[in-house]
């Protein structure tokens, strides 16, 4: 009973400071109104600002599922077009633009692939930080401005939307490809069907006009012997004899 004890209030110290801290959060972000998430979610950039899920719903990456479907819900109502009547075209944008974020998390591929993103933004952030700190030592100053946590955070927050950003615009591309591929593929098939139907009809009209020439021919080769049988044979009158 005594190890429980000394367990059980260091178990307690870390929920309540982490239920502190989503308290926190949840304060901050009610300071967002409708109208004011709207706008976050519609400003300018955000066609590959949204394409971060965790940004779109306002978590962090190691956020739970559990938690992020909360957030989820909490946005949903708040810009949900019903709830937006003097702005719903907006509102609808913003609402899909959640609605898409939730589904990528949600679903335990994207929201890996997702995330291998994230790991890939704060790699390769360090690895570029560490040599900025390196040539700073080289140049005799001490540290780098990202050194500060806010500094660090928007530097990878860069990367990760140009990374984001760089993945669309390979799907983009890809499906661009995809698109022409079977546009040039339908083409060839039109032009397959159309030359079958040439020929077809080529073929057709051959047949008929072979069949006419050989009816013609029939019938002019009947009419040649019903002339040679109504044709007279010529012959030259008897001589007669002289009278004296």
């Amino acid at each position: 009973m005594a190890s429980r004890s000394i367990i059980e209030p260091d178990k307690d110290t870390k929920f309540n400071s982490f239920y502190t801290e989503v308290k926190e959060i949840e304060k901050r972000d009610s300071v967002l109104t409708p109208k004011q998430q709207i706008e976050r979610l519609l400003r300018p950039g955000a066609t590959y600002r949204n394409l971060n899920p965790f940004d779109v719903l306002q978590v962090e990456p190691d956020t739970t599922l559990e938690e992020i479907k909360k957030k989820y819900r909490r946005l949903s109502i708040l810009v949900h077009p019903d709830k937006n009547q003097d702005d719903p075209d907006r509102a609808q944008q913003a609402f899909e633009a959640v609605n898409k974020a939730w589904k990528s998390l949600e679903n335990e591929e994207t929201r890996k692939k997702c995330m291998g993103i994230i790991e890939e933004a704060v790699g390769r952030t360090d690895l570029m930080l560490a040599e900025k700190r390196k040539k700073a030592k080289k140049e005799g100053r001490s540290g780098i401005p990202e050194d500060d946590p806010e500094k660090y955070k928007h530097a990878v927050y860069v990367l990760t939307m140009k990374l984001f950003a760089d993945l669309e615009r390979k799907r983009r591309e890809l499906a661009d490809r995809d698109q022409e591929e079977r546009k040039r593929k339908r083409e060839n098939e039109i032009e397959e069907e159309e030359n079958a139907k040439a020929q077809k009809e080529w073929q057709k009209n051959f047949e008929e006009s072979r069949q006419n020439r050989v009816s013609s021919w029939q019938t002019f080769q009947a009419q040649g012997k019903n002339k040679t049988k109504k044709l007279k044979v010529f012959k030259p009158p008897k001589n007669k004899p002289e009278s004296r």
